[in-house]
């Protein structure tokens, strides 16, 4: 029988301050409904000053771990996906790794934007499988708000702050990761972007920093919403043909949480059910590569999310990146 890596445990942790619409009104040029309506956000949570990713990573991976019942120490790998690192060196997950005491595991970050949680389920999954490693811990996590530009409108109203994890063990049968599909196209890598701060616009120079913006995020919101739609549908409907099923037979989409109207539309083009869609961006904004562990959490936590059900999971990022995961929980 196939061996797989089977989820076992799930966490998340998000900040405690809560960021409204209201509350963006006093900041910036907007009001509740224009956010609303071109995104379907109505609060984020906001890191403090002295909360990194490390921070909620750690504890969303805590909760997965105490979820399971699994000592660190067992612990064969951790992968954290992300692009708001605590420190450019050395990783955030050895960090993380040092938190937990999981002292006999490899540890290392992955950055692929949002689409960053569905690249390390894939690669976890590629480890287990081959036999290389039997428990993987896998996070997702961000602290967005610290590169945020907060005069610019089109981006602060979405993004936000927190992690999630699920925690992987090999184990034969027909439950656990099905398929995964990756893609990139870095013709398009503008669309969404942070120049500044590293090699080619360092953060030794003056003016790359103070005088030129460099170090916010930058998005090409309208140009990026057709061809998110495109490829989730696309990459969904890929991972489902290589298991020979179809949306009919999916209990779950968990898309990433980028924008409501993208959320809407994949699951439209995809025929699957509104209420088999799940949707918590309302309530948490954009987390990147957060938002796919954060929100199967919460569904896990509500007791919706059953063994032997199929998730789909999708997401579309900087890069440009997108991927694909079909899951039997």
């Amino acid at each position: 029988m196939e061996r797989r890596a089977r989820i076992i445990g799930t966490g998340r942790a998000v900040p405690d301050k809560v960021l409204t619409n209201a509350d963006l009104e006093k900041m910036v040029d907007t009001s509740d409904e224009w956010i609303t309506t071109r995104s379907g956000i109505k609060e984020r949570r906001i890191a403090a000053k002295d909360e990194v990713l490390s921070t909620f990573a750690h504890a969303a991976a805590r909760r997965a771990l105490d979820r399971a019942g699994v000592d660190p120490k067992s612990i064969d790998l951790i992968l954290l996906a992300t692009v708001t690192p605590d420190q450019p060196i050395p990783s955030t997950a050895c960090f993380i790794q040092h938190m937990l005491g999981a002292v006999n595991a490899a540890a290392f970050d992955l950055s692929a934007g949002c689409t960053g949680f569905i690249y390390a389920l894939s690669t976890a999954d590629q480890f287990i499988r081959s036999g290389k490693y039997d428990t993987v811990l896998v996070i997702g996590g961000e602290v967005l708000s610290k590169y945020v530009d907060w005069t610019d409108r089109g981006t602060c109203i979405l993004l936000a702050d927190g992690a999630g994890a699920f925690l992987l063990r090999a184990e034969k049968g027909e439950r656990g990761i099905l398929e995964t599909a990756l893609y990139a196209d870095g013709s398009m890598a503008d669309f969404i972007e942070m120049p500044g701060g590293a090699g080619r616009y360092p953060p030794n120079v003056h003016e790359n920093i103070d005088d030129r913006r460099l170090p916010f995020i930058k998005m090409r919101g309208n140009e990026t919403f057709k061809i998110a739609v495109r490829n989730l549908t696309e990459v969904s409907f890929e991972v489902l043909r290589r298991h020979n099923l179809t949306p009919d037979d999916i209990d779950w989409l968990i898309p990433h949480q980028a924008n409501r109207r993208i959320i809407d539309a994949v699951g439209e083009r995809l025929g699957i059910p509104a209420e088999k869609v799940v949707v918590n961006i309302d309530h948490t904004g954009n987390t990147s590569s957060g938002s796919i562990p954060i929100a199967a959490d919460e569904i896990v936590e509500k007791g919706l999310l059953k063994e032997n059900q199929v998730v789909l999971a999708s997401a579309f990022g900087a890069g440009l990146t997108w991927g694909g995961a079909l899951i039997r929980w």
